[in-house]
């Protein structure tokens, strides 16, 4: 029996997929519910699991845009399974060997003579036309008497554009995954269609370190999740979201829509390049809610199998260019989401407290938003409150009771 497999559906608004990579090939038996195929879709990258075992007949190819519905392959279910050793006795016997004559060596070309560069000095004609166009005559090859430049040798010469240095100069043109492309279309979008504007501060995170320091191994030996940054800054952000709601709003058409929840979309890395899926009702986590699950998250990015459910949605993005070295960027907001904060690398700076000079652990936060829907005083006001949490965080985030708030 021939049983077509048809590309399934993604999502909701996906109509067509691409074949990202196939994992076997044409002719190749496949076991029920191996993966035999990768496709992207404008929003994830997912697997392509066989409806069958069987022989597979392959019906598109990688690179190729296939429409949600369309048959992707064919697998022959009656097909038997090849074996997977043959046995001794059926061995071939090993093949004599046969030495052969060694061969006359064919007769070696005669050398040909290489072409030279001028030797003498060029035609005052030809001069002339070098000088006007900046060559120099040492760089043309004359085919005058003698290797003399002549005057057609210094009409034809191109001007170098740059010194050659013997080094590799090659090229290579692939094409951009779906993922990519939709990607790049959004972000245009959202630098063409938004009045996106940024504001910045610098938070203190001596507060944040003595707590890590003092709590992260207990954290680890009751939870077994490390105590990082992101849970700080998530509880931050919810707070600060719940005081300056405008920044938790978006606009569609003529109207603002609102939200009452707080679903925070994490920009992680995965292999496909970046991806941002969402915790649902953030503000609801506790510190070890808000850890397991952007850990459960961050695997399931890098090992491919985030959902299209898992990134729609999000009422404000997070990003950590930090993680790579980054000490300052303007984030681009994730559309339709009116906002996203940028978090950057810690570096030691000299800052002023209680009227000293003093080296404290610093970070540079950013703030991309919408300028058509949130005021600069919201704005303001919402990277002011992500910065007051974050430096004392046992007060605000933690109700003066760390181990509380860590369940410890």
């Amino acid at each position: 029996m021939i049983l077509e497999m048809k590309v399934p559906s993604p999502g909701e608004s996906i109509k067509e997929v691409e074949i990202a990579t196939w994992l076997v090939k044409d002719g190749d038996y496949v076991e029920k519910d191996q993966a035999i195929a990768e496709v992207d879709s404008d929003k994830a990258t997912l697997e392509l699991p066989a409806e069958a075992s069987g022989i597979i007949t392959l019906k598109a190819a990688e690179g190729d845009a296939v429409a949600v519905g369309a048959v992707v392959c064919l697998i022959d279910t009656s097909a038997p399974k090849p074996s997977g050793t043959e046995s001794a006795s059926t061995t071939e016997a090993p093949k004599p060997v046969v030495t052969e004559a060694p061969k006359a060596e064919a007769p070696k070309p005669a050398p040909v003579a290489e072409k030279t560069y001028a030797t003498q000095t060029p035609s005052p004609a030809a001069r002339k036309i070098l000088e006007e166009k900046n060559i120099e005559p040492s760089t043309i090859v004359g085919t005058g008497k003698g290797g003399r430049i002549t005057k057609e040798d210094a009409v034809n010469a191109v001007p170098s554009m740059g010194t050659p240095t013997g080094g590799n100069r090659g090229t290579e043109r692939t094409k951009l995954s779906m993922l990519r492309r939709k990607v790049a279309e959004r972000l245009v979008s959202a630098k063409n269609e938004t009045a996106m504007l940024t504001t910045f501060n610098e938070v203190d995170m001596t507060a944040i370190y003595e707590l890590r320091a003092q709590y992260k191994d207990a954290f680890k030996d009751k939870h077994g999740l490390g105590l990082g940054f992101m849970s700080f800054f998530t509880k931050a952000v919810t707070r600060a979201l719940q005081l300056f709601p405008d920044v938790n709003s978006m606009i569609d058409g003529q109207e603002k829509i609102s939200y009452d929840f707080c679903d925070i979309s994490v920009a992680v890395s995965g292999p496909k390049g970046l991806m941002v899926p969402v915790m649902r009702n953030a503000e609801t986590l506790s510190f070890r809610g808000v850890e397991a699950e952007i850990k459960r998250l961050a695997l399931r990015a890098r090992d491919g199998q985030i959902t299209v459910d898992e990134m729609t949605g999000g009422t404000f993005t997070i990003s950590n260019g930090g993680v790579f070295g980054s000490m300052l960027s303007t984030p681009i907001i994730n559309p339709p989401q009116s906002g996203i904060l940028g978090m950057h690398n810690v570096v030691e700076r000299a800052i002023v407290k209680n009227g000293q000079i003093v080296i404290a652990p610093v970070m540079y936060v950013a703030l991309s938003y919408d300028h058509r829907i949130i005021d600069g005083r919201e704005s303001v006001g919402f990277l002011v409150a992500v910065k007051e949490a974050l430096e004392n965080p046992a007060e605000i985030l933690m109700g003066g009771n760390p181990q509380k708030a860590l369940e410890l």
